[in-house]
């Protein structure tokens, strides 16, 4: 295991920096002007001398392999630069917002992982029956919603029809300070929106999962010598229906990504996504090539932990196979 831990880490340094590289490409080809966002209005009536000193510190006036080498070799040593648009360290944006980003997409990732293996294996013991008709046809119907319409959905429903939670934010209105109930409850309906956009996926692998396996000899054999059927069914089908799913959880994790982005935009929920949305509009290359760095490593640390549940679940393949 940990040679292989070792090997995904090797060949994660190239890709990182290569994803780091087209970052600062693409945002130095990018027809908006960090010069003119950092000055904001007074940029409209300073002098030309004053915008390009101000270019002269912000460094965008260096070649674009300049730019990136350094950005680069600082952040090796820990120094991610600072940023244009919030007008503070990288580090401390992330730091200030990672958090509550982690605490949504960890929520809504346990939130698809529960009710969609539970469903799964429900509709699997039934395949045609109506709990298996109902819960695919919502599944399939869910796989083509998009998440901020989901979240526009939930706030009309339950913040304005209904009234039973928050419409967005991290706290109540009046509030000055943080309350683990506050923010349970605003929560809430991100948390479950998210959730169930990702919902779908692995429903539909643990029910086909799951009715493969029911039809396999060892389960059929199971059955023969008399053990009860949830015995059968939790600890023998689920556990073989089970292997398709641990690999969909590395795919996922860029869709996640996504998600997240959307649903915290559409709730106010102050994690990293108005950050990207700013970095990206205002060309802040520190806090672009920081924010991007800090995705890839999320999905390449899901493939990795895709292929290490596989192995622990499946004393068939080996770690380091």
């Amino acid at each position: 295991m940990g040679r292989m831990a070792g090997r995904r880490a090797l060949l994660a340094v190239p890709v990182l920096a290569a994803v780091t590289f087209g970052v600062f490409a693409v945002a130095a080809a990018s027809p908006f002007d960090p010069v003119k966002a950092y000055a904001g209005t007074a940029g409209l009536s300073a002098s030309q001398e004053n915008l390009d000193q101000l270019r002269v510190n912000l460094g965008v006036d260096q070649p674009l392999v300049t730019r990136w080498w350094n950005w680069l070799t600082s952040a090796l040593t820990g120094d991610l630069g600072d940023s244009s648009v919030m007008r503070q360290p990288v580090a401390d944006v992330i730091g200030e917002r990672l958090g509550w980003s982690v605490l949504l997409a960890a929520t809504a990732f346990l939130v698809a992982v529960v009710l969609g293996t539970g469903l799964g294996v429900l509709a699997a013991r039934r395949p045609g029956g109506l709990l298996d008709r109902c819960v695919s046809s919502a599944a399939y119907t869910l796989e083509a919603a998009p998440a901020f319409w989901l979240g526009l959905l939930a706030i009309w429903l339950f913040a304005l029809e209904l009234d039973v939670l928050p419409a967005g934010g991290l706290t109540d209105a009046a509030s000055d300070t943080v309350t683990f109930g506050q923010v349970a409850t605003h929560l809430v309906l991100p948390a479950a929106v998210l959730g169930i956009s990702q919902l779908p996926w692995f429903f539909l692998y643990v029910r086909q999962g799951v009715a493969d396996a029911l039809d396999e000899d060892p389960v059929r054999g199971a059955r023969a010598r008399g053990l009860r059927e949830r015995t059968v069914l939790l600890g023998h089908a689920l556990r073989s229906g089970m292997l398709p799913m641990l690999t969909l959880i590395g795919s996922r994790v860029p869709e996640l990504i996504t998600g997240a982005l959307l649903v915290e935009t559409v709730f106010s929920w102050p994690g990293i996504a108005a950050a990207t949305v700013q970095a990206a509009t205002s060309v802040d290359f520190p806090l672009l090539a920081a924010l991007t760095v800090l995705a890839t490593a999320a999905v390449v640390l899901g493939n990795l932990l895709s292929d290490l549940l596989y192995a622990m679940a499946d004393p068939r393949v080996g770690f380091d196979g």
